[in-house]
């Protein structure tokens, strides 16, 4: 069962994405917040495995929210996925720094929501849709600053980083480094261990302001 906590000031939104949540046999929402503050404190309480958070809301904004949940240590298992209505901006691009798992348009189909939550709750991030490469690609194009010591990295370390920054699963890495899905997870743990990010969402960001991944022109 994955719980999940939805966030959104707008009372028709959240009726509209319990009815789509709670029709999955698989999916629990546990609780409700209108704004990040709250959001927060249901967090806390439940411990859900995934919690939609609208970016702006009264309060506590999404971004902030984010921060706060992904700074603390009991809440390591919790996945922020980001909801809006505006696409590529910065406010998504801060809350995948803060620690967001991914984001997800508002309009977005119901399955690929589904879908999205099911891969957060596993610890994926939600960096497959092309939006969100244009998203990192525009702002870290922009020039940022290198949040991590990519010294501490070993080069085998490096080279994962690089492909998790281009967007393969596990799986992939395995296939293009011609080693186990097991071998290449570890090498994925021990790189976000070493640069103190807490999903792989904050990696990709990370490959791209290092220059590990370069953006596309």
């Amino acid at each position: 069962m994955i719980r999940v906590v939805l966030a959104d000031d707008q009372a028709l939104i959240r009726a509209g994405f319990r009815a789509l949540l709670e029709a999955e046999e698989s999916i629990e929402v546990v609780g409700e917040a209108c704004n990040g503050a709250e959001a927060v404190a249901l967090v806390t309480e439940h411990v859900p495995e995934v919690v939609l958070l609208d970016v702006q809301m009264p309060v506590m904004d999404g971004i902030e929210a984010t921060r706060r949940i992904a700074a603390d240590p009991a809440l390591a298992g919790v996945h922020v996925v980001i909801l809006t209505n505006y696409g590529v901006d910065e406010y998504v691009f801060d809350a995948l720094r803060a620690g967001a798992a991914g984001f997800m348009l508002k309009d977005t189909d119901p399955a690929d929501l589904l879908h999205a939550i099911r891969v957060a709750a596993r610890g994926d991030a939600l960096l497959s849709p092309g939006i969100t490469r244009r998203l990192i690609d525009e702002f870290v194009s922009r020039g940022r600053p290198v949040q991590g010591d990519l010294s501490a990295l070993t080069s085998r370390e490096r080279e994962v980083v690089a492909l998790v920054g281009q967007g393969l699963s596990n799986e992939e890495i395995a296939t293009e480094l011609v080693v186990s899905p097991f071998t290449a997870k570890t090498h994925v743990s021990r790189a976000m261990t070493k640069l103190g990010v807490r999903d792989r969402a904050q990696l990709v960001v990370m490959a791209y302001e290092s220059g590990l991944v370069t953006p596309r022109r």
